[in-house]
């Protein structure tokens, strides 16, 4: 596999401000980033570790060995460069399940867009193209979580059609 950002087939490209908006598959060396990403904001400054990578690095690989997973990461390239920093990520898996006639669903998480650019529509390019692409593999539904707190993302997905159907429940252990 590739190591140079540019060199990856782009999912999607679309203009936002700054420049041009490059969803693709992220790479090991996006791993900084996304931890970062992730991090950015109450809830994930209390989850994430970027003193150890190593966690990230095994899940990066699981993901990457499994074609029901991916992992994406989104570029904001500067006009006139070929490379940006990466500025948006989310894993998107694909589950079969035995419910609702044996359908595939799929299920998006770690949504992020770095917070400089919130509010100019990265995120809707993101959800967009992983419900076309959940239609292209088949799936007849796709869900995520929120956290109870996050109104706003909860207006967001509102916004793109998610229904607040289900009461969802976890278990750490």
């Amino acid at each position: 596999m590739t190591r140079n950002p540019a060199a990856l087939p782009a999912l999607l490209t679309a203009d936002v401000d700054g420049g041009t908006f490059r969803l693709r598959h992220a790479l090991p060396a996006d791993l900084p980033a996304i931890v970062a990403l992730l991090a950015d904001d109450s809830l994930g400054a209390g989850r994430e570790r970027a003193e150890d990578m190593a966690p990230y690095e095994q899940a990066f690989e699981a993901i990457e060995a499994d074609r029901s997973h991916l992992l994406a990461v989104g570029d904001l390239v500067p006009p006139g460069s070929e490379e940006g920093p990466v500025v948006a990520t989310f894993q998107l898996s694909f589950l079969p399940g035995i419910s609702r006639q044996g359908s595939w669903r799929s299920q998006i998480e770690g949504v992020r867009v770095a917070g400089s650019l919130r509010g100019q529509g990265i995120g809707n390019l993101m959800v967009q193209w992983a419900i076309e692409e959940s239609r292209r593999r088949g799936c007849s539904m796709m869900q995520l979580t929120t956290h109870k707190s996050r109104t706003a993302a909860h207006r967001f997905y509102e916004r793109l059609g998610f229904d607040a159907s289900h009461e969802g429940m976890k278990l750490t252990l």
